[in-house]
């Protein structure tokens, strides 16, 4: 976009599924406008992980009329708004004050430039492939991505991976008194990806979600690390900011301030 005004939800609709088109988020997603009218003029965008009441109020607030959220506010069809859940009760509210919602999920995970490749751009892979790739028009999209470490100890890394992403504390099974040298990360839940990562050579793999019997795994010759689901999806709000600011540089684009892990830990 070279004319940056007025600039349409549209218009920053079109800028994100320029990275992630709507095609690629999987079947059970529900990525694109979820709320408002995609003629508005946008005021400002509020970048977010997760919509909340507290998160459009503060769009209201700043007198910004867009989000854009990593989740979907709406994953499952709304046959009423009367505010029988949260989820009805934050659509209404939104929709009250004029606030439009535009979600890219599961297209921005598998996209070349999304989720999982800024997680490993953040702890420095390098030589990165995609996990479980399919092709798109010549286009390599998918879930996860591998790449190489500079060698250090299994511990050094997972240490690392505590400090970048502000973990609390970090789940891990398997054998830390090796050396790591290939690294895999998935965002969000990514328990489905732990014998891809083993079989494509990584000796860690980072991701979310892990279900008890899933870090039995790691006796297969890996080290599997649970940082959490909210943690490793946290930065994906400045990819929003990247391709949005890219594409109109003076329109108003800030991170939620009022946005916070809904998983808390007592220690």
């Amino acid at each position: 976009m070279t004319d940056c005004a007025p600039l349409r939800v549209n218009d920053i609709a079109r800028a994100i599924e320029q990275v992630a088109p709507l095609r690629w988020q999987e079947s059970y997603d529900n990525a694109g406008l979820q709320v408002g009218d995609p003629e508005a003029t946008v005021t400002g965008v509020l970048l977010c992980t997760d919509v909340t009441r507290a998160v459009i109020d503060e769009a209201v607030h700043r007198g910004y009329n867009l989000v854009v959220s990593h989740h979907p506010l709406i994953f499952h069809g709304l046959k009423k708004l009367a505010g029988r859940d949260e989820v009805e009760r934050m659509v209404a509210h939104a929709i009250k004050h004029d606030i439009n919602i535009y979600s890219a999920h599961t297209n921005l995970d598998n996209a070349p430039m999304g989720v999982s490749q800024h997680m490993a751009d953040k702890l420095g892979l390098s030589d990165l492939e995609v996990l479980e790739a399919h092709d798109d028009n010549g286009v390599t999209i998918g879930s996860g991505v591998i790449g190489s470490v500079i060698p250090m100890p299994v511990c050094d890394l997972l240490r690392q991976v505590k400090e970048v992403f502000g973990v609390r504390a970090v789940r891990y099974s398997g054998d830390t008194n090796g050396m790591v040298m290939r690294a895999a990360v998935c965002g969000g839940a990514g328990a489905f990806l732990i014998d891809r990562a083993r079989e494509a050579g990584a000796q860690v793999y980072i991701t979310g979600d892990v279900k008890y019997h899933d870090f039995f795994k790691a006796d297969e010759g890996i080290v599997i690390a649970d940082i959490g689901h909210y943690e490793s999806e946290q930065y994906t709000t400045e990819l929003f900011k990247d391709i949005i600011g890219k594409n109109c540089p003076d329109l108003p684009v800030e991170l939620a301030q009022t946005e916070r892990n809904p998983v808390n830990y007592l220690v």
